[in-house]
């Protein structure tokens, strides 16, 4: 007679052996690295659609080992916690405005200063990917995350309800500024006063006359429709906006070199393409706020934007200096030195 607890433990090794066999066959599944990259931006705009362009090159060429998982729209928190977050390790990556670091790490405000880089986007680009957008990077380091990439985003520009007709007009205007001691060193060469105010009273400040002006990118002054109460435009292009791309080290130092290469390459090259979409959102911005016939715009030509650095370059430098100490000063030495070349 067959002994039925004896018969199931043949069955139970029979098929156990069955299955390591088979587990065995397997050929190896390949490691996955999952970053999870939040910002602010919405999906519309060039920040999102070349992250997106990102992620789709780098899962190609490391057949789908990594992957980076986009959220915009500030659903990773805002800002400042993308940031704090990007550090800790509880979020695997960010791009953040550069204006929005200064308190985190002071070196980068060194963007502020009006006018830094070249109108010419190539020039620009060559600062970027030189010694000393290195230099800028490599400061993130001693602060716990890894600097990879910066990014255009556009440029600032000034409006106000009275006349910007030249630098004279700037005289005795009030401008909200974000909190920032080379910003509002910007304003004060200007003769102007400078405002920090949170961006979501920036509106209503400007309807109800607490300040008389304001600076930003063109498609943000449409976008939050500061034209409807600002008279006036000066297409100046004199602060640059630029995003950093920030990942946590553990992560970063967890990829084979060869997906970090991936990721860097990726991030450069895409780099034409969200300029040049930009360009054409800027543009676009231009016409639509022109269109509406509410502001009066002029574009400043060269010789007013070069009088306009010459004013601000050296006190504004000064503050930053003064603000991010031997770091700072450093980082301006290699920018000069770059520029002379």
């Amino acid at each position: 007679m067959t002994n039925p607890i004896k018969s199931a433990r043949v069955q139970f090794g029979v098929a156990l052996a069955a299955a390591t066999f088979s587990l065995g066959a397997l050929p190896a599944v390949a490691q996955d690295y999952i970053a999870r990259i939040g910002h602010l931006e919405s999906e519309q705009q060039s920040r999102h659609i070349h992250l997106a362009k990102v992620a789709e090159l780098v899962s190609e060429r490391t057949d789908g080992a990594v992957e980076f998982q986009i959220f915009p729209q500030g659903q990773m928190g805002n800002q400042r916690q993308m940031t704090e977050g990007v550090q800790l390790g509880t979020l695997e990556g960010t791009v953040s405005p550069a204006a929005f670091l200064g308190g985190f790490n002071p070196v980068v405000s060194v963007l502020d200063i009006p006018y830094l880089l070249p109108d010419d986007a190539e020039e620009a680009q060559a600062l970027r990917e030189g010694p000393f957008g290195q230099a800028l990077l490599d400061s993130f380091d001693s602060r716990g995350i890894v600097g990879l990439a910066l990014w255009p985003n556009g440029k600032k520009n000034f409006t106000s309800n009275a006349p910007l007709d030249n630098i004279a007009e700037f005289a005795d205007q009030k401008f909200r500024v974000m909190d920032s001691r080379i910003l509002i060193e910007q304003f004060s060469q200007l003769g102007a006063s400078a405002i920090a105010l949170p961006f979501g009273e920036l509106y209503t400040s400007l309807q109800t006359g607490v300040i008389d002006g304001q600076e930003n990118p063109l498609d943000t002054i449409l976008r939050m429709k500061f034209y409807e109460v600002q008279d006036y435009l000066v297409v100046s292009d004199h602060g640059a906006m630029e995003d950093v791309v920030l990942f946590n080290p553990m992560w970063w130092e967890s990829l084979p070199e060869e997906y970090r290469t991936v990721i860097e390459e990726a991030f450069a090259e895409v780099v034409p393409e969200l300029t040049a979409h930009k360009a054409a959102a800027v543009a676009d911005a231009l016409a639509e706020i022109e269109a509406t016939g509410e502001t009066n715009v002029r574009i400043a030509d060269e010789a007013e934007r070069a009088a306009l650095r010459e004013k601000l370059y050296e006190p504004t430098k000064a503050a930053y200096i003064e603000m991010a100490g031997e770091e700072g000063a450093n980082l301006i030495a290699i920018y000069e030195e770059q520029m002379a070349e």
